[in-house]
């Protein structure tokens, strides 16, 4: 029985060398026990082979159980080396990401800062522009008026253009600011279809002076939390323009939807002017940019950014001759 048990004992070094030095610790210790078992089984049970064919198969389960326990020792350890590179190679990749990320954000905020002073430097310019022009009007009427003495009907009409191309200056200064500097939306729930009517009452007198015609049509629209003084100034600045635009006789056109699947509500500013030219609809949102003579270019562009401040956007087709619509979409959760 005690023989029994120690030969038995003969697999722990067997699977511990297999373990520790794979395919090769298995083999070498199974034949290292093979050679010291062998003499024992030779000298003690030589004689009786056919009885004692279980030692030698012990012998050969030694060879076995060594090969075996190496070689899924040896694989196991080839795994684990390769993951371990396989992670060293995941590690030196995410450092080298990183440090390109933290590259890239730092070359996009330098993107930025100049973007930011180019459009600062262009606005600037522009504004330049536009200021320079009544400053001379101004300033030829002065001169003038300061080198004769003109008859009190002409004095008047000077003095009328002084007026006039005043208004005009503190016009562009106060669009340009309106536009560069963020006002605090005060957004509460309003009726957009009740804000076009206030502003179709109010517009109406001014449309019959050039001849044309408001028409709103109305749908059922959910309340929006919004800041109805903002959108008043934005449907403002676009019936005007389509006021402007549309010839004697004709209509500017209001109607509003609702868009249960993108959940926004939908109003449209249609005119019957001469339209859009396809070169001009890309660039009508930028400041300055205008098509009338005495305008300053930035009605359209603060529309934009009250209707963008609101969660909105401002669409534009038009089709040369056949007058423009402009597509104002707001959230309806606003």
């Amino acid at each position: 029985m005690l023989h029994d048990i120690f030969q038995r004992l003969y697999y722990i070094p067997i699977i511990l060398a297999a373990y520790w030095f794979g395919f090769r610790g298995g083999i070498g210790c199974a034949i290292l026990v093979t050679l010291a078992y062998a003499p024992h089984i030779l000298f003690q049970w030589g004689g009786h082979i056919a009885m004692e064919m279980e030692k030698y198969l012990e012998v050969i389960l030694y060879n076995v159980v060594g090969g075996i326990t190496g070689f899924l020792s040896q694989q196991e350890r080839c795994r684990r080396e390769e993951l371990e590179r396989t992670a060293q190679g995941l590690e030196d990749s995410y450092r080298q990401l990183k440090t390109q990320s933290e590259l890239i954000i730092r070359i996009e905020e330098q993107l930025r800062r100049a973007e930011r002073l180019s459009a600062l430097g262009e606005l600037s310019a522009i504004l330049a522009h536009e200021i320079r022009n009544p400053l001379a009007s101004i300033r030829g009427t002065a001169e003038i008026l300061m080198e004769e003495a003109p008859p009190a009907a002409q004095r008047g009409e000077f003095l009328e253009i002084l007026v006039k191309e005043s208004d005009r200056l503190n016009r562009v200064v106060e669009d340009f600011l309106r536009m560069a500097r963020p006002e605090p939306a005060d957004k509460r729930e309003c009726d957009v279809n009740e804000e076009l009517r206030n502003m179709v009452t109010l517009l109406t007198a001014q449309a019959r002076g050039c001849g044309v015609s408001l028409d709103l049509r109305c749908g059922t629209l959910p309340r929006l939390v919004a800041d109805p003084e903002k959108l008043r100034q934005a449907f403002l600045n676009i019936m005007l323009n389509g006021i402007q635009a549309s010839p004697e006789g004709g209509t500017v056109r209001v109607t509003t939807s609702f868009d249960q699947e993108g959940d926004r509500v939908e109003i449209r500013f249609t005119d019957q002017g001469p339209g859009i030219a396809p070169e001009a609809i890309s660039q009508i949102f930028e400041p300055f940019f205008t098509t009338k003579g005495s305008g300053t270019g930035l009605g359209l562009p603060i529309t934009k950014k009250i209707v963008e401040g609101h969660g909105g956007s401002v669409e534009v087709t038009s089709e040369p001759g056949r007058g423009a619509t402009f597509k104002v979409l707001l959230p309806a959760v606003g």
